[in-house]
């Protein structure tokens, strides 16, 4: 079998409170980075996992009701920071990206989708469902900026197909193997967006499912927001949960992935908005 390259990126980053992020933290501004991927897939060539920033989400935060967005979450970049500038610092065009796989629509994850007309994006149809059509105030409230959207989005938009998961998925019940392949499965973890998903990705040929973890990485997306909450327990403050779609859902998705790395201790874990974990050898 072979396998899949992972290179964890971020497009910028933004500022929040390091106590509503991890409790007992202290109330400072904390720097978080705005992270996304780049997936060599063996077939499919370079494929992302999100996008991060773009100069539009600034443009965006220049004009009402967007403003408040930045208000509450301040946001740092540069044009040389976004996905298409460092896929052309790597060799590849945005037109080679062919597939985006999409973790959730939060402006952080979404913001470059403009940047490539070539790709399909594939994403938990219930997390368009539920987005498609809030507007002003009803979508910053919900971290969604819909201007940031390719006016094609839904022509261009695959819906993630869920099967029976293969037992070294579990506790999860119904994934996606986005390719296929065996290569790139996607996990359901709605709470903190709507149909939001994390990645399962085998960075290893032959990697067993069913092993302890080698030659796996775990894409967690925001399901927590540092490596160490999710390996080790942890809760944000009450007050950022406020922010989650359904807090209840959010809490069981990250207890799944929890008892999944409990299973895999030895996989590799990158969460959007910290430092990428080392890769285990």
């Amino acid at each position: 079998m072979s396998a899949v390259r992972v290179v964890a990126l971020s497009a910028g980053e933004c500022l929040n409170l390091e106590a509503l992020t991890r409790r007992g933290a202290p109330w400072r501004p904390h720097a978080y980075p705005a992270g996304f991927a780049l997936l060599l897939h063996p077939r499919h060539g370079p494929v992302l996992f999100d996008t991060g920033y773009t100069s539009r989400v600034l443009a965006s935060m220049r004009r009402w009701p967007g403003w408040l967005y930045g208000l509450v979450t301040p946001v740092r970049f540069t044009p040389h920071q976004s996905a298409a500038a460092q896929l052309v610092r790597r060799g590849f065009t945005p037109g080679d990206v062919r597939h985006l796989i999409v973790s959730h629509l939060h402006a952080d994850h979404v913001g470059a989708l403009r940047d490539f007309p070539a790709a399909t994006f594939h994403l938990d149809a219930s997390g368009w469902a539920a987005l498609r059509g809030l507007r002003g105030m009803r979508a910053v409230r919900r971290a969604y900026l819909p201007e940031l959207l390719p006016p094609d989005f839904e022509g261009r938009c695959q819906p993630l197909q869920y099967e029976t998961a293969p037992p070294g998925l579990a506790p999860f019940d119904q994934v996606a193997d986005v390719f296929g392949d065996g290569l790139v499965y996607a996990l359901p973890v709605p709470g903190h967006a709507p149909g939001m998903i994390a990645l399962v990705v085998r960075t290893s040929p032959g990697a067993d499912l069913n092993g302890a973890g080698q030659g796996l990485t775990l894409l967690a997306s925001d399901v927590a927001w540092n490596v160490d909450a999710l390996r080790q327990g942890g809760e944000v403050h009450s007050l950022a949960r406020l922010a989650f779609w359904n807090a209840t859902q959010e809490r069981l998705s990250r207890q799944w992935v929890r008892q999944w790395l409990a299973a895999h201790p030895q996989a590799r874990v990158i969460v959007s908005h910290d430092e990428p974990e080392a890769a285990h050898v």
